[in-house]
């Protein structure tokens, strides 16, 4: 780059009135050295164009502009107007500019103090949902519990009461169908339904034939438990399929129903006593479905439940 023959006395004054050697160069070049209004007028009109900062090519051998030296005091005041006016919008477009870059560089300042924020905000947020949940399933397990002891005290009642062949309590009263299946959990409506209990004849009869059979058992009592678990078996079927006609269907000719239960005359007895009929010339016991009642079926179960829960049981009956 070689600096372009210029007017050396305007270049000085357009220097003197702020402007860089650069613009001042360019400026006199673009205006053809006339004078300093005419340069400064074009820098008015190029101030947004940034080559006008930018020192101007010239050949190797520039010609020499002679020019007659220009008295300051003859510069207008339009001129020396424009000029400030230069200078302060110079001024003005800097101080924008730094503003502006202050002010991204304090976004990039708190930007990883937000995310960080953020983040911990998500993280109490989730431990939060956690808490609500695991209190809310505590909670749940608690009523559970508190509903299994209830229906717990309820069916002792029963039982005690029928035990001592005393009438039950009303027509009303409820058993929880929890109580035939023994450490498993049924469905909602099967765990918690309740149904009107049978007159207590029925549930006499019923405990009857559990009581014979273990009477009668004494000395091999898991030939008993067997026979006991079969029958609740048999039931909890029925109650849960009622629709299903293979649990309301029973080959008595089955090598593994003669071995648990068919031996025992009073389990068939029970069994006779839950609504099985003897069809197909006495081969098969048989539930219809119409004959199926879940009252008589869920009090089954509850006889079997404490049959199979209290060592006790029909030992020391008459």
């Amino acid at each position: 780059m070689v600096n372009q023959q210029v007017n050396k006395r305007l270049l000085s004054d357009l220097e003197a009135m702020g402007f860089s050697e650069a613009q001042a160069t360019k400026a006199l070049h673009q205006s053809g050295n006339l004078s300093i209004e005419a340069a400064v007028n074009w820098i008015v009109d190029n101030d947004n164009d940034a080559a006008t900062h930018e020192m101007p090519m010239c050949p190797q051998d520039p010609v020499n502009i002679v020019i007659g030296e220009m008295n300051p005091s003859l510069i207008s005041e339009k001129v020396k107007l424009s000029a400030q006016e230069l200078r302060n919008r110079s001024r003005i477009k800097k101080a924008e500019e730094k503003k502006k870059l202050e002010r991204e560089r304090e976004k990039e300042r708190i930007r990883p103090g937000k995310e960080l924020l953020e983040a911990k905000q998500i993280v109490e947020e989730r431990e939060r949902k956690r808490l609500l949940a695991q209190r809310k399933a505590e909670k749940e397990e608690e009523r559970r519990a508190r509903e299994k002891i209830r229906h717990e005290l309820q069916l002792d009642k029963v039982e005690r009461r029928a035990g001592l062949r005393l009438p039950l309590e009303g027509p009303t009263s409820v058993i929880p169908a929890t109580s035939l299946v023994q450490g498993t959990r049924s469905s909602p409506t099967d765990d918690f339904a309740v149904f009107p209990f049978k007159p207590a004849g029925k549930a006499e009869l019923l405990r009857e034939c559990l009581e014979s059979l273990k009477r009668q058992n004494k000395e091999d009592n898991t030939k008993v438990i067997t026979a006991f678990q079969t029958l609740l078996i048999y039931v909890r079927n029925v109650v849960r399929n009622p629709e299903e006609g293979k649990f309301r269907k029973i080959r008595v000719s089955n090598p593994a129903f003669q071995d648990r239960v068919g031996k025992f005359e009073d389990a068939i007895k029970f069994l006779e006593l839950c609504g099985f009929e003897r069809v197909e010339g006495g081969n098969f016991l048989f539930l219809p479905r119409e004959k199926v009642d879940m009252g008589v079926l869920k009090l089954a179960g509850a006889q079997l439940q404490n049959a199979l829960t209290n060592p006790f049981f029909g030992l020391l009956s008459r």
